[in-house]
């Protein structure tokens, strides 16, 4: 394994790049999907409504799933021989067999209208159309556990290629699902959205684990004179290096629902969540060469770190460019054509986007950022304070939205620019802490 790991001096930002560009692909593909479906919905009958129904629907799923998001880069990190395979497989079926198991408890109609209904404040109409939606996504969580985990041994295995392919199958499926649903069944938007989806995923999950099949043959033969970081590996050793990243990644979905909460009580609730999807989908587009900086840090910054400054510099050079792309989109006409034209978007809509855009400006560079932070920290084994940042991160996204929404009756989506932003920031300010400890120690 890690056979692509290079000494100091041979590390360029090209082989960097050659590295990156698979897995920024995929990422990217990714984000197509968001846009994709949210323009599916926005043409068919109730766009507002089951846009709105449609990221509910999404946000609640991405929390549950959020545990076993970070499976990625725990397999990436400790597959390292046959016996860490064998162990962190097993941790992986527990916690996809749980998150199931939460959703199917959530989908049921008492659990989902109190959710809902009664902490979320939904109005009737888009309540029902979520609720519907979500029975599409109960495989979602398990099945994102299941080829992310598969992901990762591609990744650390030098093959980030494979994930590339992978994510082609789950978006010609994804594809497929969602046209046959809206064409030939006449689904409700949502739930051609969220069927769309879950369909794409499984598939994905099922070419990720058919294309890992060579490296884990690979690990399965290994004698155990092979696997001596595998036998170190105990149970205990496990949980307190993946306890962290499931709390971090749980905090960070959850800021999903909170957007939900927030903006559903704030000025122009229905317009403000039919936008949500569009909205968020185009940032993410941007996002999406920071968020892949991870696992390339992860791969190849080294076990001692000696990799460190110039991922640093190409991080930094990719941040820059995703938000200066960014920034050509939401600060031009490009905007209306892509709200309007591209999303599907009625012109009030389009409209209504183009500042609530406008205001994710500094999220792609603030995303590479954090994404290299906790790529050297993953690395080193030391994830505590990866869930400190978001703790706080999660903290200052609340505050700026109660002061917004609440305080100053800011219109519901114009509130969540500032709200990311800053709660990026400072999740990043307290991870290069975090970083520099480590360093001194």
């Amino acid at each position: 394994m890690r056979q692509h790991e290079t000494s100091p001096t041979a590390l360029t930002s090209g082989r960097i790049a050659r590295f990156w560009l698979p897995l920024e692909a995929t990422w990217l593909m990714m984000a197509a999907e968001g846009p994709f479906v949210a323009a599916l919905i926005a043409r068919l009958a109730a766009p507002k409504e089951n846009l709105a129904a449609f990221a509910v629907a999404t946000a609640l799923a991405w929390m549950v799933e959020s545990p076993i998001i970070m499976m990625l880069s725990a397999s990436n990190a400790l597959v390292k021989d046959g016996v860490a395979y064998r162990k962190l497989r097993r941790f992986s079926n527990v916690l996809n067999t749980t998150v199931t198991a939460v959703m199917i408890v959530l989908v049921t109609p008492p659990v989902f209208n109190f959710v809902a209904r009664g902490i979320m404040g939904l109005e009737a109409d888009v309540a029902r159309l979520a609720g519907h939606a979500m029975i599409f996504l109960v495989l979602w969580p398990g099945a994102i556990g299941f080829r992310r985990f598969y992901q990762g041994i591609l990744i650390s295995d030098g093959r980030p290629q494979a994930v590339t392919w992978g994510t082609v199958i789950r978006l010609t499926t994804m594809a497929a699902t969602g046209l046959m649903f809206a064409l030939v069944f006449h689904m409700p938007g949502a739930s051609v959205g969220t069927g769309a989806l879950g369909a794409g995923v499984v598939a994905e999950g099922a070419a990720s684990w058919f294309m890992a099949r060579p490296t884990v043959r690979c690990l399965r033969r290994q004698n155990d004179a092979e696997c001596a970081f595998g036998h170190s590996l105990t149970a205990s050793g496990v949980v307190s290096f993946y306890a962290p990243l499931a709390l971090t990644s749980f905090l960070s979905f959850f800021i999903n629902p909170l957007t939900t909460f927030f903006l559903a009580r704030g000025r122009m609730p229905l317009e403000s969540l039919a936008v949500l999807p569009v909205v968020v989908g185009l940032g993410f587009v941007f996002r999406t060469a920071g968020i892949a900086m991870q696992e390339v840090v992860i791969a190849l910054v080294g076990e001692g770190g000696e990799n460190k400054r110039i991922l640093n510099r190409f991080t930094l050079k990719v941040g820059i460019i995703s938000t200066v792309g960014l920034a050509a989109v939401v600060f031009t006409p490009l905007a209306t054509v892509w709200y309007g034209t591209v999303s599907g978007l009625s012109p009030d809509l389009a409209a209504f986007s183009i500042l609530p855009g406008a205001l994710l400006v500094l999220l792609p560079f603030l995303e590479a950022v954090l994404s290299y932070e906790r790529g050297v920290l993953v690395r080193a084994h030391r994830t505590a304070p990866i869930s400190v940042a978001v703790g706080v991160q999660l903290a200052v996204t609340t505050a700026v939205f109660v002061l917004m929404v609440l305080v100053l009756k800011t219109v519901g989506a114009d509130s969540v620019g500032p709200a990311l932003t800053l709660g990026y920031a400072t999740g990043v300010a307290i991870l290069v802490m975090g970083r520099r400890g480590l360093a001194r120690g």
